[in-house]
This record gives C-alpha cells, sequence and structure tokens, in this order.
C-alpha cells in the first residue's frame, strides 16, 4: 500500500478531484454500482470533497447489462482526459482484448500519473495497457490461473482482497471491489471519510488487503451475540493488552482447536493476522486523528515499541507512522 494522494491542506485549497469510471456492454449493474455508491452519490455531511464523479462509455449509446436493462452513458472515453483516479469496474470476457481506443487512454492516463483502479476483471484490461508488467496485482480467484498464463510479466497475488502498488490498485472480485474502494477513498480523504460511507452501507470499514479472498467454507451470517462476536469486540476495544492464541481461547471458554477454527471461519483470517490488522488500523486512525506521539500510539494500538510499529508498518505500508501522519495532516 502506498501513502495517502494529498495532505488535508493539500485538498481544501485544490480543485475537484475528478473519479471516472469506465463503463461498456454487457457490464455488471453490480460492478458498476460499487465505484458509484463509494464515489458518486451525495456525501453532504460526511466530511467527504466534492468529487467531479462521471461514468465513461467505452462505446457509443446504449450499454446491455447482464441484468437485461440498459444504460445510458452521457460521456464518453474523452471525459478521462483529465481525471485524477480511473476506475475499470470489471471486464465482460479475460478471452476479449479490450477495445485498443480504450487502452491506449489508460496508458495515457498512467504516463501523466492518473491513479489506475481494476476490480475483479477489470485487472486483466490494465494487464491488456502493459500497465501491470512488473507489478504486483490481484485479480479474481477463479481466473487467477488464466491471468497467470495470459500475463507472466505480472506479479499475480491470487490469495489478497486487493493490491495497492501506488498509482495503480486492482482487487479481487465481486465484495473485494468494495473493500478496494473503500481503501482508495480512505487514502483520498483518511479514515473517517471511508468510515462515514461504510457505516452509510453497513459494511466493515476496513479489511486489510492481504486477507484472503477466498474462504472455503461460508462466514456465519449472524455471529452477533455469541462468545466470539463479545470477544473480538473486546479485543478490539483491549489493543494494548498481550493476546495469544491460548488467552483469547480460555476467555472465550473454547479449546484451543474449535477457537482456531471458529475464529478462522468468523474472520477469514487466523489469530496473529487479524491481531495486527486491528492494532494497524487503529494505529492509522490515531496517526490521522490525534496528536498523540508515535510512541503513545505504539503502546495503544499494542505494538508495545515504537520499533515494532514502524517495522509492521513499514512492511504493509510502505511508508512510516511519522509519514503517514504528514501525508494525511499536513503536518
Amino acid at each position: 500500500m502506498a501513502t495517502p494522494t494529498s495532505s488535508i491542506a493539500e485538498r481544501n485549497n485544490a480543485p475537484r478531484h475528478v473519479v471516472a469510471v469506465i463503463a461498456f456492454d454487457r457490464i455488471s449493474p453490480f460492478h458498476l454500482s460499487v465505484p458509484c455508491v463509494v464515489f458518486g452519490e451525495d456525501r453532504s455531511g460526511g466530511g467527504l470533497p466534492e468529487f467531479d464523479f462521471r461514468v465513461c462509455a467505452a462505446e457509443p449509446g446504449a450499454l446491455t447489462t447482464t441484468a437485461g436493462f440498459s444504460i445510458a452513458v452521457t460521456h464518453g472515453l474523452e471525459a478521462l482526459a483529465d481525471a485524477h483516479t480511473i476506475i475499470v469496474p470489471s471486464w465482460r470476457d479475460p478471452n476479449e482484448t479490450p477495445p485498443a481506443a480504450l487502452l491506449d487512454v489508460l496508458r495515457a492516463a498512467h504516463a501523466r500519473g492518473a491513479q489506475l483502479v481494476g476490480l475483479c476483471l477489470g485487472a486483466f484490461v490494465l494487464a491488456a495497457a502493459g500497465i501491470l508488467d512488473g507489478r504486483p496485482a490481484s485479480t479474481h480467484w477463479a481466473w487467477a490461473d488464466d491471468f497467470a498464463r495470459r500475463y507472466p510479466c505480472v506479479r499475480l497475488d491470487p490469495d489478497v482482497l486487493y493490491v495497492d502498488d501506488g498509482n495503480v490498485v486492482t482487487s479481487a472480485g465481486t465484495a473485494a471491489g468494495l473493500d478496494c474502494c473503500l481503501h482508495v477513498l480512505r487514502k483520498m480523504c483518511g479514515a473517517q471519510a471511508a468510515n462515514y460511507v461504510a457505516r452509510r452501507l453497513v459494511v466493515s470499514p476496513h479489511r486489510q488487503g492481504g486477507q484472503a479472498q477466498f474462504i472455503e467454507q461460508p462466514v456465519p451470517p449472524n455471529v452477533r451475540g455469541d462468545r466470539l462476536s463479545g470477544l473480538l469486540d473486546w479485543v478490539s476495544g483491549n489493543l494494548d493488552a498481550p493476546h495469544t492464541l491460548d488467552t483469547l481461547a480460555e476467555r472465550a471458554l473454547m479449546s484451543r482447536r474449535t477457537f482456531t477454527r471458529r475464529f478462522r471461519l468468523a474472520t477469514g483470517a487466523t489469530v496473529g493476522a487479524w491481531l495486527l490488522a486491528q492494532r494497524l488500523a487503529r494505529a492509522q486512525q490515531l496517526l490521522e486523528s490525534t496528536d498523540e506521539s508515535v510512541e503513545t500510539i505504539a503502546g495503544i494500538a499494542g505494538f508495545g515499541s515504537t520499533a515494532s510499529l514502524r517495522q509492521h508498518f513499514g512492511e504493509v505500508f510502505r511508508t512510516s507512522p511519522s509519514a503517514w501522519r504528514r501525508e494525511f495532516r499536513g503536518v
């Protein structure tokens, strides 16, 4: 993951950020709706800046959808010329090479420094344009083998929700696209804005990109009110404690084996990975919204030392806690 794209001070005096989404014939309405609901809907009262949001068509005329209805798009590809962020929400067929005009406009946008986002099979479009060569990327697990064969120069990671490689971001399929868009919004506007949108959508405000995208068994539809749910809430509020698998299993009144299995089903992650993600998210929130020292934040978030916080922060976000704070707060 890269550092945030601009500081708050810079954003206050900047023109509106242009977010453009590319639509095409036979598009999935769900995939198109994900960036629309994150960046395109009215967020007055949530502290978000006003985006110049555009849906741009790769082809002229009415576009069909996979749900049996058509949509009319008023912008063509020329509207991408000044876009700061361009999102390819999917692609209709991995076996079909995207139109040359679309690939050309994506290459031009990349060359001028625009942020490009490929959701789900949208990674195939960015790869076809050569933008992902030599970069890490992700896509839907069901098409990962096909992607790897077609684009061997891309460092594909099929086991994560999304991959942030600076100005190029790719995600896994379907719901992971929502995680990815919330992540991009967080980079642009900070945790408070992303959390506001997540609450409106009734989804988790932040899932680390490294979380596995494919879980063998489904997540239970409702774990609220049981021992594990209460434990997760308690741990989130007590991250400074030295939690271990054994202490948590004991607190949940479960055997180590049962706790490990149920924890994985409920969160999609190991105890260690989940704890690290929660602690990093807490450190991010404190860096963005408080004046606490990095040493104090390390203690509150449960890292024990500033050295540990800096190590994990650097490994996951490729920047330091102090640099993260400067980017978000302009200090």
